[in-house]
């Protein structure tokens, strides 16, 4: 489907649909760039232990009480494979816990997963994590070999993961990799999802897992395909995780098929916020799978999230420089009603000109595909946070006075 046709029949279909609440649309061909900033950056604000630098990060949350904050980073670099060659692991825990000072409470995870990417608070307060690939060894791949990688990477941290159909079993020498865990708030491990070092098919879970939620009834929802691996679709499980009760999308760019569904957020009213990545496009659904509407006016939506208040943040992360294919689009977190769909505010990439490959000098700066905020996520108080890949840090904002 040509660009042209894809932005009218998105103005149509979010038109025409939405079962009597509000629905707004706005063509591709007209980026929302200029909605007002209302918020200031605090640098440096989460405190990790001396002699540890954050990794790469796409996943952080709200805990329970509202106020602290949930990360799951990447050891220090953009995998926890310490050695790719061998599928060595790293000592270091991922997933993080910070009180609302910025101050480090606890960490666990050590060992579990290799790439730690979706993250859900569910309202028991247990965590969620998906883990996007595995520790395969990979040969001629050394210790840092995923330095750089942008959020797409592979098995022990390049680009893609492989392309063609995801396999249907783990690949020859994963121990860890492509599964989604729930843990106590105290790191205890409550359940997993899938084999470790992955395996999918219509029966089962996962290869490439990109974000998990639970809705009220306890069932599990996860977002499948990453890469260049067409198994695009979100899968629906039973709450003690193992039956798939329904599943639904494909790989394609129509109404409810997806192109990297990258993350998940309910409503108050109970409808699935999915950001279809690379269709450039927030879609939305009933709990059954039925497609309700699209939205194309939230950019390139890397990461999603919805307040109590109703409002959508959505995370771009690769539109500009860094995808000339989106390019008319800045990078930034947008943010705007659920119930009309219109984008209220702008959060803008702090580096607009940063391109894909580029690195005056910094490792931090420039050299990774995905830039600015990936996974997002909102408190009580309404500050942001933007959990951030290629800077490798997680970024508070505040609302300017």
């Amino acid at each position: 489907m040509s660009l042209i046709r894809r932005v009218k029949y998105a103005a149509i279909v979010a038109a025409v649909a939405g079962g009597g609440w509000a629905s707004y649309a706005q063509s591709e061909a007209t980026p929302t760039n200029d909605a007002p900033n209302q918020f200031q950056t605090i640098e440096n604000y989460f405190k990790l232990p001396e002699g540890r630098t954050w990794g790469s990060t796409s996943a952080v949350d709200v805990a329970r009480d509202g106020r602290s904050i949930w990360v799951a980073e990447r050891c220090g670099t953009n995998t926890c494979v310490a050695d790719p060659a061998t599928g060595k692991m790293s000592p270091l825990d991922p997933i993080l816990l910070f009180d609302e000072s910025g101050k480090l409470v606890r960490s666990f995870g050590a060992g579990l997963m290799a790439f730690p990417h979706g993250i859900h608070v569910d309202r028991d307060g247990n965590l969620w994590v998906t883990d996007g690939n595995g520790n395969a060894p990979q040969a001629g791949r050394g210790a840092g070999a995923g330095r750089g990688a942008g959020a797409g990477a592979g098995a022990a941290g390049g680009r893609g993961g492989g392309r063609g159909p995801a396999p249907t079993g783990p690949a020859p020498g994963a121990t860890v990799g492509h599964q989604v865990f729930k843990f106590s708030p105290d790191g205890k491990v409550l359940l997993t999802i899938g084999k470790a070092g992955g395996a999918t098919g219509p029966d089962q879970c996962c290869w490439q897992p990109n974000d998990v939620i639970t809705n009220d009834k306890g069932e599990i929802f996860i977002s499948e395909g990453h890469g260049g691996n067409p198994n695009d679709r979100i899968l629906v499980y039973s709450k003690d995780g193992k039956t798939i009760v329904r599943q639904f999308g494909k790989r394609g760019e129509g109404p409810g098929e997806f192109n990297q569904p990258h993350a998940l957020a309910f409503d108050a009213q109970g409808r699935l916020f999915v950001g279809d990545r690379s269709n450039n496009r927030v879609q939305i659904f009933d709990q059954s799978g039925k497609f309700i509407a699209q939205w194309p006016q939230f950019s390139r939506p890397s990461g999603v999230f919805i307040d109590r208040h109703g409002m959508l943040y959505s995370a771009d992360s690769e539109s500009g420089t860094v995808n000339p294919a989106h390019g008319a689009w800045k990078r930034g977190i947008r943010f705007g009603s659920v119930k009309d769909g219109k984008v209220l505010g702008f959060i803008p990439d702090p580096l607009p000109t940063c391109a894909q490959g580029q690195d005056p000098g910094n490792p931090r700066t420039c050299a990774s595909g995905t830039w600015v905020a990936e996974g997002v996520a909102v408190d009580a108080a309404g500050n942001i946070y933007g959990a951030e890949v290629g800077p490798r840090k997680v970024q508070k904002y505040v609302k300017k006075k």
